[in-house]
Parts: structure tokens; C-alpha cells; sequence
């Protein structure tokens, strides 16, 4: 008996060392592939410019993207958690990843999966924000 227990054992422990230096070697690979994200220290949204008429009425906007900045104090309690509850609940509990919900998902995928269900994400706002600024929508 024991001797199965000591090679199951081995066996497990075997899969787990295996199975992080593929993890491992698979971040080593596609980190080199990330830009640099050091820009974002200095990063300055584009604003459009305006043309205004002579009587002050505004003629056109030009930009690549339309931005109106509102500061974080400005924005209604009730809409920062409307959209915290829909998008990220534990927004201001987690350090940028929520491992609760990345397991929570994870298991929730393999049942949707199995029954042919609709698989659910699992990213925060955090990880939203930084693709967006990082990476493109290509696939």
C-alpha cells in the first residue's frame, strides 16, 4: 500500500512541476512579444480641437477619438457602482487580478463547456484597462 501511495505521489508531484515549467516557459516566450509599458508614466490622452464661429457656436470637432475628461470626484457614487457591480465587484478588495474569480470561472467554463452554455470571463477592470492600452483587438 505504500509503495502505490509513494509512486502516486511522485506521480502528482511530477504533474505539478511539469505543469509550471510549462506555465513558466509559456510566460517566457509571449512576455517578449508585450510592449513597453513604461509610456504610461507619461501617457497624454489626444484631445480634439474645436472651431468655433464668430458668435462662440462650436462648428466642428476634430479628433481621432472623442474624450470629454471627468474627474473621479465628479462621477456619481451611484453610477461608480452600478458599473463596479456589473464589471467587477471586488474592484477595491484586489490587487489588479481577483483570483477568487479567475477560479470561479475557470470551474464555471468546464461546466458551460460540458452543457454547451455561454463561457463567462474572468478579467478585472484592471486587466481591461491594460489591454486596452497595451495590446490590440487582434486575435
Amino acid at each position: 500500500m505504500s509503495r502505490i501511495l509513494k509512486n502516486f505521489f511522485t506521480l502528482i508531484l511530477s504533474g505539478i512541476l511539469i505543469g509550471g515549467i510549462a506555465v513558466f516557459a509559456t510566460l517566457w516566450v509571449f512576455s517578449n512579444k508585450l510592449p513597453d509599458y513604461k509610456f504610461l508614466k507619461n501617457y497624454k490622452a489626444s484631445v480634439s480641437s474645436k472651431v468655433y464661429s464668430g458668435e462662440g457656436e462650436l462648428i466642428s470637432d476634430f479628433s481621432a477619438q472623442k474624450r470629454i475628461f471627468v474627474p473621479y470626484n465628479s462621477i456619481p457614487k451611484k453610477v461608480i457602482n452600478s458599473f463596479l457591480s456589473s464589471e467587477d465587484k471586488n474592484f477595491f478588495s484586489h490587487p489588479g487580478v481577483d483570483a477568487k474569480g479567475v477560479v470561479r470561472a475557470i470551474i464555471n467554463n468546464i461546466k458551460n463547456y460540458l452543457s454547451s452554455k455561454r463561457l463567462e470571463g474572468a478579467s478585472t477592470i484592471t486587466q481591461q484597462v491594460a489591454k486596452n492600452f497595451l495590446l490590440t483587438n487582434e486575435v
